[in-house]
């Protein structure tokens, strides 16, 4: 190996940040659905030629780590056959994906004649076929039910467009928006390529394989520091999953330990419970991602996001489990069942870094809405990110966020734009707003969670909700307190109330009926009437705090 520069080292791994960070920026420019535009449910990276990680620009954590996982597995299936030019699609969730709707494209970038990287961006469509527009069928029992599997398959092929292949795909898709967006991810992996010759044609491609092996080890030292603060031990954690959809009054546990050994740790999952009957099943990999995004929040943050940042980490979770669903089991849900697993890491290592974990986070409940747009004379599709967003969990010295959002997206996912969301679909949004009371109490509270109205606009309207969050708050840790439950309730114009399941369809919902949604805060972390009398007098004044909780909670007496 030649002579390492460190300064140059430092440059590449800016470089290679900054350049997933315009990718990032022509996805959310380019792309016409709200759930990519205005969410950002979508992520970017770029990979080695080994499928090993550059860097990431994780808007959704849950999606980014699957995406070296699927890159190394592309290698390994088109091996021998991956030519400059080429483009490829995949969304398998039995060949490394996460979940069916999260379609990946990936490049391949070459430098004077040799396969040296890949640009790659994942995001989540708004349709992907299936039995039920939009993606989610909390009925499935199989794959085919959920949506249409794409395996690797170019889409370009020596930079030859493969029409029949396009058609042969979307053919299946109810949504041409899909075809947009599509393009739009080609594109920004255009722009990951060109970047990234632009920085080969610089320094060349010695200097680039010797720098990225000296930032791999320096990562990887890096977090193997941070392991190395944790006590050495195993620590066990449980999480809850509540109805798989099909039987109400089912009950799952995710069970992890985790094993700390000087600068290595491991996640094990073996004692998890086995997959469902139905939807809600995850894949290796969206399960996997889990751990990891738990764990990052956990330690310095300034690590670089690159292979050597996950060498020393090995995850555990035999196949059959709900966490890695055996082929031909659904498991659309699998990206949900990252705060319970969540919960689970934070149970376990709480008693072991008490200053470095957060209480438990809001739970997600949310719903998804499809239908006519009689306006516009146009199908739509609108996932309710306003809905999604509860508050993450107090923890030493800092009150939880409020109103961030599911654990799996850390506050990545935004919020529509209200003017947007009016534009998009054809409801009208009649209140959102911070919830009173609803974090957890504690010397350092959770964050808010919400209350949301809306009324439906279009007739006939398919309704899907699915998550927990209805049956077990985020917890309080060392004395704070749990925070709120999550509901759901439609009110129809008739003024009959209908209460969904937390995985429920319903069809016919009738233009004019009421959503209303609460979604519950953080918990919270150390005693509440240890909390800085002058802050909660504040809070009360605000409306955070209720006078009533301040005194009878927090103990606040004047």
């Amino acid at each position: 190996m030649s002579t390492i520069d460190p300064i140059l080292t430092s440059v590449y791994a800016r470089t290679f940040k900054s350049i997933t960070d315009e990718m990032s920026i022509s996805v959310q420019k380019t792309t016409r659905s709200p759930i990519l535009c205005e969410a950002k449910d979508f992520v970017t990276g770029l990979y080695d030629a080994k499928g090993q990680m550059l860097e990431q620009t994780e808007n959704l954590p849950i999606l980014a780590f699957s995406l070296a996982p699927v890159c190394k597995y592309i290698i390994e299936y088109f091996e021998g056959d991956i030519n400059e030019g080429d483009v490829i699609f995949h969304n398998d969730v039995f060949s490394m994906g996460n979940q069916n709707n999260d379609v990946a494209v990936y490049r391949p970038i070459f430098f004077e004649g040799a396969l040296v990287a890949f640009s790659a961006v994942k995001g989540h469509q708004a349709d992907i076929g299936g039995a039920v527009a939009g993606g989610y069928n909390p009925n499935a029992k199989e794959v085919w039910q959920e949506a249409l599997r794409i395996p690797p398959v170019k889409i370009y092929d020596k930079g030859v467009f493969r029409k029949d292949v396009w058609d042969l795909i979307f053919a299946n898709i109810r949504l041409e928006i899909v075809q947009h967006d599509m393009r739009a991810q080609m594109g920004a992996c255009t722009v990951g390529e060109r970047r990234m010759l632009e920085l080969l044609g610089k320094y060349g491609q010695d200097s680039f394989e010797n720098h990225k092996a000296a930032l791999f080890e320096s990562t990887r030292k890096m977090m193997q520091a941070e392991i190395a603060k944790i006590p050495n031990g195993s620590y066990s954690g449980e999480g809850k999953v509540y109805f798989d959809g099909h039987h109400l009054g089912t009950v799952f546990t995710i069970r992890v330990t985790v094993h700390v050994k000087d600068d290595a740790i491991t996640f094990d999952y073996s004692e998890t419970d086995a997959q469902t009957d139905g939807f809600v099943n995850g894949t290796y990999t969206s399960s996997a991602s889990a751990a990891v995004l738990t764990f990052l929040q956990m330690i310095n943050p300034d690590i670089p996001h690159n292979e050597g940042m996950v060498e020393p980490i090995d995850i555990i979770i035999p196949e059959g489990t709900i966490l890695n669903a055996a082929y031909p089991k659904a498991t659309t849900f699998g990206n949900h069942l990252c705060p319970p697993n969540a919960d689970a890491i934070i149970r376990a290592l709480a008693p072991a870094i008490p200053d470095r974990v957060t209480a438990g986070w809001n739970n997600l409940l949310c719903s998804l809405t499809t239908g006519m747009d009689d306006a516009k004379g146009e199908k739509y599709v609108d996932i309710f990110f306003m809905g999604f967003k509860g508050g993450s969990g107090g923890m030493d010295g800092t009150d939880g966020y409020d109103h961030i959002g599911m654990i799996d997206a850390s506050g990545g996912i935004l919020d529509q734009d209200y003017e947007m969301f009016e534009q998009q679909t054809p409801h009208h949004l009649q209140m959102h707003e911070y919830l009173t009371d609803s974090a957890g109490a504690g010397e350092w509270r959770g964050g808010l969670g919400i209350e949301t109205k809306f009324t439906f606009g279009s007739d006939d309207t398919q309704f899907v909700t699915f998550g927990d969050g209805d049956f077990e708050p985020a917890f309080g840790l060392f004395g704070g307190h749990d925070a709120t439950l999550n509901s759901i309730t439609l009110i129809y114009p008739d003024g009959a109330e209908k209460v969904p399941n937390n995985k429920d369809l319903i069809t016919g919902v009738p233009k004019g009926t009421l959503y209303h949604q609460f979604a519950g805060g953080g918990g919270g972390y150390g005693d509440p009437k240890r909390r800085a009398r002058d802050m909660l007098r504040t809070e009360v004044r605000d409306g955070t705090i209720s006078e009533d909780a301040a005194r009878d909670v927090y103990g606040l007496d004047e």
